[in-house]
């Protein structure tokens, strides 16, 4: 059974939280080959999933499952990494974002789609306790598909945790 949202909480629209982040890929941030690092990357997507938990919750987050990471290609040194990140659902103190990952080459100005991930937060009070969150209200399309999106994998996830 699907963790349903507060209604008392009130409803906000997924792109009253949105974040756009964008970073330079250094050398420091970097394999021997020249392309960004994974951990790296997973540390920007941390961030910026946490961000946007944090305004649709108006809480301190915490990560508490990273469902998926898909690498499509590599972003190399000198290119820029746009990071969006966008609520998909909310239960009553979780959250589900997705964070869409674009490298753009300055030169060319050619922006292409590297990388996929979909985080759950967890809202904490003061006193470091899961604390209730807004209820997600898909207003697009897409908004409403990834909702739905959602739900099949917050099923999925509770599915794999109870084999544990």
């Amino acid at each position: 059974m699907i963790n349903a949202c507060d209604p008392n909480m009130g409803f906000k629209p997924p792109s009253a939280s949105k974040v756009e982040m964008t970073e330079m890929v250094l050398p420091n941030d970097a394999n021997g080959l020249g392309n960004l690092l994974g951990g790296r990357l997973m540390h920007w997507i941390d961030i910026a999933g946490a961000i946007v938990a944090s305004r649709h919750s108006g809480h301190t987050v915490v990560t508490v499952a990273v469902d998926s990471l898909d690498f499509k290609e590599p972003i190399k040194v000198g290119e820029l990494v746009i990071l969006r990140g966008k609520i998909t659902w909310s239960g009553r103190t979780s959250m589900e974002v997705a964070v869409d990952v674009y490298g753009e080459n300055l030169t060319t100005s050619q922006r292409r789609l590297t990388n996929e991930a979909y985080l759950t937060f967890v809202a904490l009070d003061d006193n470091g306790h899961p604390t209730p969150v807004p209820c997600v209200s898909p207003e697009t399309p897409d908004e409403h598909k990834a909702f739905q999106d959602a739900i099949i994998r917050r099923e999925q996830r509770l599915k794999r945790r109870s084999r544990e």
